[in-house]
């Protein structure tokens, strides 16, 4: 059902620019596995709405399409994926609507630093940015992070049965969202960059120090 609601939540979104969230694509695969094991069982009940196997995740890895949907992630200085949205897109409605359902998981170590928030935020531009009206999550309603998230940002809640799911309704894109993504994106791009070489770095001097400590 189609929320009966007006562009809510969007200036709030506005003001979670300070981490630099990512566009993925199919060379982050492997990076998003390793992500989606590390998670707890309690957290991969909650990112995908049941007990979740590891099979279960090689197999939802293994199907991401990076074409079709966008995800997203925030890396931390070693790269390792600490947080991932996820963006996919609904065909469009018969009244010409079109929306995108949203769903997000970060570490446990990495939690209460607002990366579900950046992330909900990159998520959103990005979709308004590729035309869709409506953002919207499915969760549990137990998933008391999700909710709190989208309650904070102005999100309209609707539960059934055990389950809930969150709106928000997009304003069209206009030339100051296209900026702002392109230049979330570049920033991004440039600290991901700054982390691979300081990576790289670390393990030459690593060798380097390793050889010269041999006997």
């Amino acid at each position: 059902m189609k929320p009966m609601s007006t562009a809510v939540g969007t200036t709030k979104l506005a003001a979670y620019p300070a981490t630099l969230v990512r566009e993925l694509d199919d060379t982050h695969r492997t990076a998003a596995l390793s992500h989606f094991l590390a998670l707890e069982a309690e957290d991969r009940h909650l990112r995908f709405g049941s007990p979740t196997s590891d099979a279960i995740i090689e197999r939802y890895v293994a199907n991401l399409n990076f074409n079709r949907d966008a995800l997203f992630g925030v890396f931390n200085d070693a790269l390792d994926l600490v947080g991932i949205a996820h963006l996919a897109y609904v065909p469009s409605a018969n009244d010409g609507t079109s929306s995108a359902e949203f769903g997000v998981s970060v570490l446990h170590d990495d939690r209460h630093r607002g990366l579900g928030a950046a992330l909900l935020a990159r998520a959103a531009v990005h979709a308004r940015n590729t035309h869709i009206d409506t953002l919207f999550v499915h969760c549990l309603a137990k998933n008391k992070a999700m909710m709190h998230l989208a309650h904070k940002l102005g999100m309209r809640v609707e539960f059934a049965y055990g389950d809930a799911d969150a709106y928000l309704i997009l304003p069209p894109a206009n030339a100051q969202s296209i900026l702002h993504e392109a230049s979330q994106e570049h920033m991004a791009d440039l600290d991901y960059a700054l982390k691979a070489n300081l990576k790289q770095s670390k393990q030459i001097w690593r060798w380097f120090y390793g050889m010269h400590s041999q006997p």
